[in-house]
This record gives C-alpha cells, structure tokens and sequence, in this order.
C-alpha cells in the first residue's frame, strides 16, 4: 500500500516532536506540555504506524522507551530491559486488555496484581551479595544513567538487605524495579525553600524528584528528601525469592525492607479491575505521594512469561491512567475578581477544557507577581493544574505556541466592582481595593467585622444572618443596620420575632460606643485594635484622624509607612466618608477628645498613671473603660500594689477594693472616672 506524501511528513513531524518531548522529559527534567498533550501526539503516531507499517523505523519513538541517558553519567546496561506499560483511558479498553490476555492463555478468568503507578523516576537497584552495588535510571529501556550515589542518600533505599523471614540466606544478585519520588509536603517545603532563594520553582513533584536525582553533585540530592518504592524485580539469583505470583514477590521485597505501596491487592476480571480504579480514584488525593493512575500485572509469573512482551510494552500489563490533572488550552483573557477582603485576584479565562473530569473555564493567576514569573500573556496557549477540589490554576506556558498578537495583562487602578482606587502597598504582593466599607464585593465581610464583638460588639449577628441581609439587599452599608425593624428580620428564615427582637436591641445598644472600638470597626487596612488605640490617643477625635495627611499619620507610636498609606487611602475614597457621616446620622456617638501632639503623648494627666478595675460599674462595660484610660495613655493592670494610682470601683468590688483602701489608693467611681479622663486632655 503506498503512503500519501502528507501522511508521511505527518509521521515525521510526530516523530520529531514526540523525541523532541522525550528529550525535555527525560532528560531535562523541564517538560514543556502535561503527559496528556504527549500522550495524544504518541498515541496519533502509534495510530498512524498500525495504519502504514511500512512508516515503522527502529528509531520510531513508538519503538522504544524513554530517552538516552545523559552524557554527563557514565551508563549501565540493563540486566533485563525496564520497559514502560502501555496505556489505557477507557473502561472500554481495560476490558479488551482482559479479553486479550484471556485469549492468550486460553482460560475464563485471570488474576491480577494491582497497585497504584507512582508518577516519578522509574530507577533499577542491584545488589550483589545483599549489599546495594548499583543504581541507574531507566534511561531509553535497555541503558541508563548510574546515580548509584545519589541513590545512596535516598534513606529509604537499604543499603543492605536483611531478610527477616530467611535469615541472612541472601541472593546473591537481586535486582529491585520501583520509583524514585519527592512526597507532596516535601515537594511544598522545597518550593518553598525556592522562593525564599529566588530562585526557579519546579512545576510539580515528579519533576522535583527527576531533577534532584540526576544532579551531578550528591550533596544536592542529599539536601531534597526523596522517597523509593518498589514496585519489581528484575532478576534474581540464588535466595529464597518467591517464584510464583507477582504479589508474593512483593510480600517478599517488604520483608527484606523495601518500601512498597501499602494500596496493593490481588483481584480477577474487568470487574476487579475497574473497582480498584475507582477506589484508588476516591483515595488519589488523600495520599501523601501523587500517582497518575493504576498499573494492573497478571499475577502469575509462568503466566507473565507465557504472554511475553511487544517491542516496548509487557503484554501481560497495562497502566490506566486517571484523567489529566494537567491540560493545554488557550487563555482567552483576564478578569480581575474582588475577594471579602478587598483582595484583587486576576483569573483566567480559558477555552473551556477537561480537566480531572470537570470541564474548566476559568483558572487562578494569583497576583500580578505570579503572572510575570510565569510570562502568561492574553493568547497564550497555557497549562492548567486540578488536584481534587482544589481551585484550577495556570502554572505554565507553552511559549512555542504563542501567537504574534499576544497581550500582557495590567492591573486595573481602581476596582472593578466599585471603582474605588486599587492600590499595591510597597513589599505587599497583592493590589487591594479600598472601598472597604461600600465595595459589594467586600460588603458581607464588612459588616460582619462591623459587627464583631471586639469592635461595634452587635450580639447575634452572626455569618448566616449577615448573609441572609445581604443577599436580600436589605443591608449594603454599615449604617443600614441602624435602620432595620423586627418586622424585616423576622420574615427572614430561621428567625422568630424574638431572636429579631434581640437583634435590634443589641444593634440599638451599640450605638454608644468608643472611638477606638469605631475606627477599629471600619476595618481599615493595617488597622488592629492597638493601632487603633494609638490612632485616638494622638489625635483624639474622629475629624483630626479623617483630615491627616501621611507625614501626620506617620508621628503616631509605630505607624510606619505602609499603615500610614492604608488609612490615607481609606479616608480619600469620598464613599468612605459618606458612610462614617451616615452611621453618625443613625445615632452612632462616642466621647472624643482633643487628642495630644507628639511631645505632649506623655504629659496628660494621667499619662503612665496605673489603674485597677474591679467591681460592675453603672453603664460602661469593664471593656470600655478600659479603652477610655488607655485612649488617654493611661495603663490598666489586673492588680492592686504600691505602684497602683487610681482604683475604678462598682458595685461589689471585692478583695481588690479592701487592698487598696489599706495602701491608701485612690478611689474613684464612674463619675469621677469620666471626669479625670475629660480632663486629662489638653486643649
């Protein structure tokens, strides 16, 4: 049959760009596209060649295993080749595996070893005489690369074998097949380690494995935890080696200490086959190693033989493979989404495509940081990640893809939602919007801190509530609580008129509060409960705060910079404003003060004056007056001594009181209490 011109510059170019992968897989460690775009370019050779035999050359991808080893290591030859499975996506083809290899041994029914396919460095260990004398990759199937030293430092791997069932009855040559992997909190600890170095991450743990094995230098593989699992043997000689099923072989290779998957049984049929993929499906992400699939091996040995091998692939074997965690599709644009801290988030819109099962639209990029680390541009043909249920992200480019019209993304200066100014603080890696109190998409996040028990302190207003008042646009804005009736909250699921009734006492109650609790509240960024208190104490009202400009913000105790940046920009956005005079139109009050210069903060009265609270005072809570006190740079402490300058008394106060009457403190009740603290200001 002749072969139409096209068809073979097809098989040419598939040919070219399979090895070219191969070449970037195996021994670069630095794969530019997921093992799904790979496997659909063999795949579309393997077809090809089945269609046109005479296409077929001994140096065809299609015939052979991995890629040459590097020149860098001196080589091992293979005492029996270590060639790869082949693969399956379907349940249509597991069970045509089955039926083939029914066929070829002329039975009903086979049984099968099965057992998860680890996704890293396929390596073959030898030892002679129980000690490790050996160690190389894979390398093309029949020649790999000797990293016996490295392999050394992977502390998983026996240096030498101890047989507990046998004794010391040794054989004297063994070679053990398994996987060399990096665990996933190692692979998160080692790029972590990466990016506090500035230096390249790696893009997923088979690579950081691949990488820190083949490194030229030992030391650098001893410095990356890596982990060995057996999953084979090559050959044996001498020893008490089981000869009969693959499963027993593994028993075996536990008792002599190698680490092997914990996962592995024994089933029969399609049946057995495909309940085991699914239940290591289920468990895929619980697992502290990653895994692509599941491989299946007839279990008796004599079998295995009977069946033999194809020219890269054990006919007796098979690796289904689960659905790509990793995909190619093109970035049709970027969005910016507004997180409920006000976070900007840029997302990828993607050329919908199927990833893990579940077709993927959009993607996180995280910040603007990430996209230029990875150079992603508007275009882009872009490699996309799913593991389980967490959020789909873009963690590469394919760059020989990239069309002449791409675009680089610009973060947005003011937010999409709101418009409100976005801004990136300095050493800060995300830009944040900074209508906090008026942006939508901020807005049950807010009112929620609004609310919280250490700022407006609203008992009852909980998540749900919140939720419910938003999503019904009852509530958009802070000051709207001040407005709701118990007609409205009743009608709302899950509250009775008494639970709304407590509500709208409790938010009528927060009317009167403190400034410190107020400006803490608003939730400005940067912002806690002590700055706050720093913030009252040198400016000591509302107005004073609202009108500094960044070199007055920036004489307040430990306000630097950034803090000083977050509060000006809150207070530049008009929106802002509006609300604050809105919740002082509701009834909002506090007692303010004239606030202190810098170099009057420590000559107020009661400046560095230390007090005692005990007892329960009339209308402020212990709480409150503790913030007033400390507003005016006084320092409240839980005991009574020498050192004490004013005890505050209520109702019932206790032993504290009977202390301080006999060290002749002074006593002070409520009245008095708000009458030192007026006037310790200055005017």
């Amino acid at each position: 049959m002749s072969i139409p011109e096209n068809i073979r510059q097809q098989a040419q170019s598939l040919r070219e760009t399979v090895d070219l992968h191969n070449y970037r897989y195996y021994v670069l460690n630095a794969p530019t596209i997921p093992d799904i775009e790979y496997d659909k370019l063999f795949r579309e050779l393997q077809q090809l060649e089945q269609h046109y035999p005479q296409l077929i050359t001994p140096d065809s991808p299609s015939q052979r295993v991995g890629a040459a080893p590097l020149k860098e290591f001196s080589q091992i030859t293979h005492r029996t080749p270590m060639l790869s499975l082949s693969n399956a996506f379907e349940e249509a083809e597991v069970d045509a595996f089955d039926r083939r290899v029914c066929q070829g041994l002329e039975v009903g029914s086979v049984e099968y070893a099965v057992e998860p396919k680890f996704d890293g460095l396929a390596v073959s260990l030898c030892y002679e005489n129980g000690v490790f004398a050996t160690g190389a990759t894979r390398g093309d199937g029949y020649t790999g690369e000797d990293v016996t030293l490295n392999l050394r430092t992977v502390k998983s791997i026996p240096l030498h074998l101890y047989d507990g069932l046998h004794g010391n009855h040794q054989p004297t040559l063994l070679e053990v097949r398994g996987e060399v992997l990096m665990l996933k909190a190692d692979f998160e600890k080692l790029n972590l380690q990466q990016r506090n170095r500035g230096e390249k991450e790696f893009m997923n743990p088979r690579n950081a494995a691949a990488g820190s094995l083949r490194q030229l230098d030992p030391g650098i593989t001893a410095s990356r935890r890596l982990t060995f699992f057996a999953y084979g043997i090559g050959m044996h000689e001498g020893g008490g080696m089981p000869c009969d099923r693959h499963s027993s072989m593994m028993d075996h290779l536990a008792s002599l200490r190698f680490p092997v998957a914990r996962e592995r049984k024994v089933v029969s049929g399609t049946a057995g086959l495909l309940a085991y993929y699914r239940e290591m499906g289920e468990l895929r992400e619980q697992l502290p190693y990653d895994i692509d699939g599941v491989a299946y091996k007839v279990n008796n040995l004599a079998q295995q033989e009977k069946l033999g091998f194809v020219s890269r692939a054990p006919r007796f074997a098979i690796a289904h493979k689960f659905p790509a965690q990793e995909v190619v599709t093109e970035l049709l644009g970027i969005d910016v989404q507004v997180g409920r801290t006000g976070a900007l988030t840029p997302v990828a819109r993607l050329q919908p495509v199927l990833v893990g099962g579940v077709t993927v639209t959009n993607a996180t990029l995280h910040n603007e940081d990430e996209i230029r680390r990875k150079d992603v541009m508007i275009g882009d043909h872009v490699i996309v990640r799913r593991a389980g249920d967490v959020i789909p992200e873009v963690v590469g480019v394919v760059k020989e893809k990239r069309p002449g019209n791409a675009s680089e993304f610009v973060m947005p200066e003011t937010c999409p939602v709101c418009g409100a100014r976005a801004v990136r603080l300095p050493g800060a890696a995300v830009t944040r919007c900074t209508g906090g109190l008026f942006c939508p998409a901020q807005r049950k996040q807010s009112i929620l801190h609004f609310a919280s028990r250490r700022a407006m302190d609203i008992e009852g207003l909980g998540d749900k509530l919140v939720e419910q008042l938003v999503d019904h646009a009852i509530v958009r804005t802070p000051a709207d609580l001040y407005k709701l009736g118990v007609v409205a909250l009743a009608g709302l699921e899950r509250m009775a008129e008494k639970s709304a009734s407590n509500i709208v006492a409790a938010i009528a109650k927060s009317r009167g509060t403190t400034l410190v609790r107020f400006i803490y509240a608003l939730g400005i960024r940067n912002v806690g409960e002590t700055t706050a208190k720093d913030l009252v104490r040198y400016f000591g009202n509302l107005e004073r705060l609202m009108a500094a400009d960044m070199e007055s913000l920036q004489q307040v105790p430990d306000v630097g910079p950034t803090v000083a940046q977050s509060i000006a920009d809150f207070f530049a956005e008009r929106h802002n404003c509006e609300i604050i005079e809105q919740l002082r139109a509701v009834g909002v009050y506090w007692q303010e003060g004239s606030g202190v210069q810098q170099e009057e903060l420590n000559s107020s009265r009661i400046s560095g004056k230390t007090f005692v609270l005990t007892g329960a005072l009339p209308n402020l809570t212990r709480e409150d007056a503790r913030e007033r006190i400390e507003a005016a740079s006084g320092k409240v402490v839980g005991s009574v001594s020498k050192k004490t300058d004013y005890m505050v008394a209520g109702a019932d106060p206790g032993s504290k009181y009977d202390k301080a009457i006999e060290l002749g403190i002074t006593i002070l009740d409520e009245a008095a209490l708000l009458q030192l603290l007026q006037d310790s200001y200055r005017t």
